[in-house]
């Protein structure tokens, strides 16, 4: 839904990625089920933004001119439009161990950059006239992934292929998107402060401006404009919360620093205020076989687990007491989990930063873990879940 009357005017949606399914017909079957029920309880008439989810199966199916006619049909049908992408999980992310394999491939393979023009060029489709795009992708990769010889400068090339198509679409078509590295724990970017580090001194440093000017023949200062413009960061409001960050010191030092904030996705992380044995048995719930959980444990600084069992193993060591906060994304409407609480403080405190500061025209639900989540928590349906998702966040924001 369009949020004309806040400031940035942001549109608001969930994305699809808390639904299973890989093929571009599982991708459609999932969009008829849910957004009709979603979108009238929701939108009183008006079009119902989607933040879509498309693996690189499904983006092969969609980047071909008769499926994109089909899927714009489909839209109509659905009084729905889509105005931003999630490119950052590729491969299964559903019902099979996903884990650190979920940032694979990273940005210095060429498929992940095959994958993310062909999504550019899908969602410059798909995009409504006068509408601005994003694009979430990861964040380089897992913490090595460029550790390899060379691999910054692949890193960097696809970028800046990247923003030169993004320009393109710019200049030629009118279609303004914008692409958007997703900090995360355990990734080569954790933080905001890391990303922003990233983008201004080697995604904007001057031999990468200098590669993008030749590309684009045009000025050094137009290539620089570009690279502000069309490459920034999506602030995942768990991910944040989870590495102890305040989200609004964080927005505002990227938009400080130059660095746009083409996408905010809104969840909460588990939180644990201070970590004791007989939490163990509730924490343990969210320890599932699909999903990574990173923790990080603040006492006296950060101490970083790449998943939960280690972080319990080190808790019984006597090595991982203080406050703990579990990347699982857990909905926003969540204040306590059962006897473990939730980040939904920095949620809010991200909302009422958006109302008064407007730091991104996009605002995107994203619970993709509700499979797994406890059954305790799953009181509603999935589709009545996803809903109040999205009413609680458009009630924070609007009153």
């Amino acid at each position: 839904m369009h949020l004309s009357r806040l400031k940035a005017q942001p549109h608001l949606t969930y994305c699809t990625n808390i639904h299973a399914g890989e093929s571009w017909e599982d991708v459609k079957a999932s969009l008829n089920a849910f957004v009709p029920p979603i979108r009238d309880a929701l939108t009183q008439g008006a079009p119902m933004g989607i933040g879509l989810r498309l693996s690189g199966q499904a983006a092969d199916s969609l980047h071909d001119k008769p499926a994109l006619q089909a899927f714009q049909q489909q839209l109509r049908e659905l009084n729905a439009y889509v105005f931003t992408l999630n490119a950052f999980p590729y491969g299964t992310f559903h019902g099979t161990q996903v884990k650190q394999d979920v940032y694979l491939p990273n940005w210095t393979s060429p498929e992940r950059l095959r994958y993310t023009l062909a999504c550019i060029d899908i969602l410059a489709a798909l995009l409504p006239a006068g509408v601005q795009g994003s694009i979430s992708t990861v964040p380089v990769g897992f913490r090595d992934a460029v550790d390899e010889p060379g691999a910054m400068d692949q890193v960097l090339d696809h970028l800046l292929q990247c923003v030169a198509l993004l320009v393109t679409y710019s200049t030629q078509h009118h279609t303004r998107m914008a692409l958007a590295l997703e900090p995360e724990p355990a990734c080569y970017l954790e933080t905001a402060q890391e990303a922003a580090d990233f983008i201004l001194k080697e995604v904007r440093s001057p031999a990468s401006v200098e590669k993008l000017s030749r590309m684009l023949s045009c000025t050094e200062s137009q290539a620089l404009l570009a690279l502000q413009t069309h490459l920034g960061v999506c602030f995942d409001v768990c991910h944040s919360a989870v590495e102890f960050e305040d989200p609004v010191q964080a927005m505002r030092q990227l938009r400080e620093a130059g660095i746009c904030i083409p996408k905010i996705q809104l969840s909460s992380a588990v939180r644990i205020p201070e970590m004791r044995a007989d939490l163990l048995p509730a924490l343990q719930m969210f320890d599932d076989a699909v999903y990574l959980h990173q923790v990080v444990v603040e006492q006296n600084g950060l101490k970083r687990f790449l998943d939960l069992p280690q972080a319990m193993a080190a808790f019984h060591a006597g090595q991982a007491n203080g406050e703990w906060r579990v990347h699982c994304h857990v909905p926003v409407f969540l204040e306590h989990a059962g006897q473990i609480s939730t980040t939904q403080a920095q949620l809010l405190q991200t909302l009422e930063g958006c109302k008064r500061e407007g730091f991104s025209s996009h605002l995107e639900v994203e619970t993709y873990t509700w499979d797994v989540l406890p059954a305790a928590l799953k009181t509603d349906t999935k589709a009545q879940a996803i809903a109040r998702e999205l009413q609680f966040v458009h009630q924070v924001l609007t009153t």
